[in-house]
């Protein structure tokens, strides 16, 4: 299944959910931290006030992010398999988090959502990373998913009934054997590989 635009960077924004996390930390009035809790839910516009300093940007990139994540995890459970490879080597991968690291670096660099000019860049920074990493077919390869108990492994496997080896990377939520005769699907060119038969 070829991921289209739109999913992939919902998939894309999904593995920045710890990022939006931070920055909505960051967003925090703490003075606020002294206000009684607000329990008035009927009146929570004219008596309540949300505790962030830009409430709207820091919510919506929170809420955006989470959303991303759970379409990510919906996209790779959904897509179901078809065929089946023979695995002859498999080794586990560590997850290329350079690209996901440096927009963290760069949000404590007092990145700000009051800054616009500073958060434009950044925003532009994102898109050109989430450009190379769509057009390189590696958006389902995404670091976030190793907290749900997915890996990232290169393996080398034949399909059934086949002799030529083929190497390639693969997302799995198994650990790929030597042997083992697994049932896959693909993801953006990415072989996704769930359960074992």
């Amino acid at each position: 299944m070829q991921t289209r635009i739109v999913v992939a960077l919902l998939i894309y924004l999904g593995s920045y959910l710890p990022l939006s996390m931070i920055l909505l930390v960051q967003d925090f009035k703490m003075d606020a931290t002294s206000l009684p809790l607000c329990a008035d839910w009927l009146n929570f516009e004219i008596k309540c006030e949300i505790p962030l300093k830009h409430p709207l940007l820091a919510l919506g990139f929170f809420t955006l992010c989470l959303v991303s994540l759970f379409v990510s995890l919906g996209t790779i459970w959904l897509a179901k398999p078809k065929r089946k490879i023979i695995i002859e080597e498999s080794k586990h991968v560590p997850a290329d988090l350079m690209n996901y690291v440096l927009p963290y670096v760069v949000s404590f660099m007092s990145l700000d959502y009051q800054e616009t000019g500073k958060f434009l860049g950044f925003f532009i920074f994102l898109a050109w990373i989430f450009w190379l990493t769509f057009k390189s077919g590696q958006v389902i390869m995404n670091p976030v998913l190793v907290a749900f108990g997915w890996g990232h492994y290169e393996i080398k496997y034949r399909y059934e009934g086949d002799t030529r080896i083929n190497t390639e990377g693969c997302l799995a939520k198994i650990s790929p054997l030597a042997g083992d005769v697994l049932p896959y699907s693909t993801i953006d060119k990415v072989k996704i590989l769930k359960i074992r038969d």
